[in-house]
């Protein structure tokens, strides 16, 4: 990784993740009921733990409401939620204020063109190995791993390795109880 590039994570304070196709498969299981099924991979559960051990905010803007994706976020401590936005640069504008930050102190994870308007913006555009190649082309990384199959989890560790924060932010988790020693 390059210095110019690890200058860049350095910054990051915020990383705001789309849900449907980065979260998830970009999947929605429909039963004869009409209830909604999402899946979610632990791996990314366990990305955003190691994002909250090292102080990095997380926060989740989806085009699409989804109840399954409130549960999600709650489970994981995940605060800021804005579920059922199809217009992201407001949501995106409100937590830039929020947390007082400037665009380059912003990495955002996307895999459409409802993400770019935001990507665009930002410090660090992330895309999921499953985006469309508009999102492809912006991203500074792209993930190995699609949506829904540890993507977000592969971004946080490489945001944590380029901060050279990683191994710090593990230990912190192995004397939470998260991880055992061998």
């Amino acid at each position: 990784m390059d210095d110019s590039l690890k200058q860049k994570l350095r910054a990051v304070k915020l990383l705001i993740s789309d849900i449907d196709g980065v979260m998830t498969d970009g999947a929605i299981y429909k039963n004869d009921n009409g209830d909604e099924y999402k899946k979610f991979s632990v791996l990314d559960g366990t990305g955003v733990a190691l994002a909250h051990s090292a102080n990095l905010i997380v926060a989740l803007i989806s085009g699409r409401y989804s109840m399954a994706s409130e549960i999600r976020a709650k489970e994981l401590h995940i605060k800021d939620l804005y579920n059922g936005t199809l217009e992201k640069v407001e949501p995106f504008l409100e937590l830039k204020n929020k947390y007082n930050l400037d665009d380059e102190e912003i990495a955002y994870i996307g895999d459409d063109i409802i993400d770019l308007p935001v990507m665009e913006k930002i410090g660090v555009p992330i895309a999921v190995a499953n985006a469309v190649d508009l999102v492809k082309k912006i991203a500074l990384y792209t993930t190995a791993k699609k949506g829904g199959d540890g993507a977000l989890r592969e971004a946080i560790d490489w945001m944590l390795k380029g901060q050279d924060r990683f191994e710090e932010t593990l230990k912190i988790v192995e004397e939470k109880h998260y991880v055992t020693k061998k």
